[in-house]
């Protein structure tokens, strides 16, 4: 027979909401990081072959 849950505390909600929230901010401030450098490596890349070129 299926038996109700227990309810979650508020503390324990919080904390496991603040963890993904901090999981998720982390991770987007790597892939920002990871992008940034990569299109940095792109236009230096561009800018050397626009100098050989001349």
């Amino acid at each position: 027979m299926a038996v109700p849950k227990k309810k979650t505390s508020k503390p324990k909600k919080n904390s496991r909401k603040a963890n993904w929230i901090r999981k998720s901010y982390f991770a987007k401030k790597k892939a920002l990081v990871l992008a940034n450098s990569n299109l940095q490596i792109k236009l230096n890349f561009i800018i050397k072959k626009e100098n050989l070129s001349f």
